[in-house]
């Protein structure tokens, strides 16, 4: 394996790596990719404290990701940081000199404001323009589109069901009422595509979902937030927010900024020549 270049190698080669990874170096991983701003600005002690673990640890980490060290790696975080200028975080910092900061409950919407731009920054970074068209295209091939999520990310769930209905595409949704999930799921077939949204921490019954209809060799495209999701092993098509910053109440801007993009790229894509004479119904 060579030394990745780039953050995205750098994602990929973590994924990849993952099952050798000692379960310490598992969680440098996470806590890397969920904050690769700190990792980019701070010192091995700083990050290593962050983390949990002894800067040593940092090195060892560094090392099975076949770099020289702790700065060897960290240049590749701060290269990411330097093609992103004017990003989100410089755009709250000049917002809050400003004078940009409230009291009372225009404080918390100036807060819900920032943790929105930030999340809408790091999404633009960590999706890729192909993953959106290969969704795009099993969503238009597809016999049948099953959409699932629990929890806080029901509501994207319940706008692509929607969207996509209005596409005039065959749309399922799966709400698990009555605890009849695993029977629905058990009805999606081959030539049919399982659409699945879930973030940390993750929703059990969303992950063995999409395992079993991979499985069954029915593809599935997830919605998720970084590259370490464990809905990414059973993913033909997978789409990341980014990590959202750690907050009493996680916003939804990100991903259902993500899902109304994939609902516009599928409606392209249906009045594409191919699909518009070959579409499957």
């Amino acid at each position: 394996m060579k030394t990745p270049a780039t953050f995205h190698e750098f994602t990929d080669a973590v994924s990849a790596a993952l099952p050798r990874l000692s379960p310490q170096q598992r969680v440098i991983a996470q806590h890397v990719l969920e904050h690769p701003d700190d990792f980019a600005l701070g010192t091995a002690a700083t990050v290593a404290e962050a983390a949990g673990v002894q800067p040593s640890a940092l090195v060892r980490f560094a090392n099975a990701m076949h770099f020289s060290g702790f700065s060897e790696l960290q240049q590749l975080f701060r290269h990411r940081l330097l093609e992103q200028a004017g990003t989100y975080r410089q755009r709250i910092s000049a917002m809050k000199s400003n004078g940009a900061r409230r009291e009372g409950q225009a404080a918390a919407l100036h807060g819900f404001v920032e943790q929105g731009i930030a999340e809408l920054q790091r999404l633009e970074s960590s999706l890729a323009d192909a993953s959106l068209r290969q969704a795009a295209r099993l969503l238009c091939d597809a016999e049948r589109v099953h959409v699932l999520a629990q929890r806080r990310a029901f509501p994207v769930a319940a706008y692509l069901a929607y969207a996509l209905g209005q596409l005039d595409l065959r749309v399922q949704l799966h709400d698990g009422v009555g605890g009849m999930l695993g029977e629905s799921v058990r009805q999606i077939q081959r030539g049919e595509v399982l659409l699945v949204t879930s973030f940390k921490n993750y929703s059990p019954e969303v992950v063995d979902a999409a395992e079993s209809v991979h499985a069954r060799g029915v593809p599935v495209i997830a919605i998720t937030d970084h590259t370490l999701s464990p809905l990414k092993p059973a993913a033909s098509a997978l789409l990341l927010t980014g990590s959202g910053t750690p907050a009493q109440v996680r916003s939804l801007v990100a991903p259902m900024c993500l899902a109304q993009a994939l609902v516009v790229c599928t409606g392209q894509a249906l009045v594409e020549p191919r699909h518009a004479r070959g579409r499957r119904r």
